[in-house]
């Protein structure tokens, strides 16, 4: 049998990434062939994919890619914030952006069936995906994505990673981008509005209309009391009616307006808004391995 080296083992592990002794293991068992070492470990990273893919993916980034008139925004998630910084993760967000934009899949099925390779996976984005999975030792996943098309121009902007904005505009791209930057910082949720989703307007309606109920006034003073309160958050919640970020004394409305530039409309992703995050009782996890430790001694 082949000796195994402190090299060879640090060469595997360079190029799987895998932990020191499981490389040792897979040399071993490979009679030090590096190549068939390699695709045994390729397999058992297989399987630490399948057990991570029910982990809670709450955390992660978001990516975009525009070339001219045609683009594209995605969010892709993972487990911690750690592997937010991890460079293959990066790689495998910034590519599924452009590969939307380049494609137009249908869904997030189709996105993952395109042709990619990155890290020594593939020839699949969603190979790679499983791929890195088992590389990283988290669960990742595509959670949603926009594609842009439609011939209007696009601005983006990104806060770090967490935060991700894509505008349809004409007129100043200056402009353009100032208002991408303004939905990140202030989240509304329509253009104008007449846009705002009736489900919210209801909403807040009803927290309105207990609040007149509370204060006791007459029916008609309540009645004007809900309305007023009903505008006012139409107000706070669409783009054009709220004060500009860099200059409150005029509305984004205002401010295009002046730059002559129109909106058409934007889109806005928050990583994780909406996912339910797996909270960890630290004491007793480590509790309950303490008792395990005990019970198999």
């Amino acid at each position: 049998m082949a000796a195994i080296t402190a090299s060879m083992v640090a060469e595997l592990r360079a190029k799987t990434d895998a932990p020191m002794m499981e490389c040792k293991k897979a040399l071993t068992e490979a009679e030090g062939n590096m190549e068939k070492a390699e695709e045994l470990l390729r397999v058992k990273l297989g399987n630490k994919a399948g057990k991570a893919a029910a982990r809670v993916t709450a955390e992660g980034v978001v990516a975009s890619f525009i070339d001219g008139t045609t683009g594209a925004i995605i969010e892709v998630n993972c487990e911690t914030d750690f592997v937010t910084k991890n460079d293959s993760f990066i790689g495998l967000a910034k590519a599924a952006a452009e590969l939307v934009a380049k494609n137009n899949p249908a869904d997030l099925e189709a996105l993952g069936a395109l042709p990619y390779s990155q890290d020594g996976f593939g020839p699949t984005l969603e190979d790679v995906r499983k791929g890195l999975i088992g590389k990283i030792g988290e669960n990742m996943s595509f959670r949603r994505f926009k594609r842009f098309s439609s011939g209007a121009k696009l601005a983006s902007y990104l806060h770090g990673t967490r935060i991700g904005v894509v505008v349809e505009f004409d007129g100043d791209e200056a402009a353009a981008k100032d208002v991408a930057m303004h939905v990140a910082a202030m989240k509304p949720v329509a253009l104008a509005s007449s846009d705002v989703p009736a489900e919210l307007i209801d909403k807040e309606r009803s927290v309105a209309t207990a609040k007149a109920a509370e204060s006791g006034k007459p029916a008609d003073i309540a009645a004007k009391m809900i309305e007023g309160s009903v505008q006012k958050y139409l107000k706070e919640v669409s783009l054009f009616n709220q004060p500009f970020v860099k200059n409150d004394k005029q509305t984004v409305e205002q401010m295009l307006k002046a730059a002559g530039t129109t909106v058409k409309g934007f889109t806005l992703y928050v990583v994780g808004e909406g996912i339910e995050k797996k909270v960890d009782d630290f004491a007793a996890e480590v509790a309950a391995q303490v008792a395990a430790a005990k019970g198999g001694a």
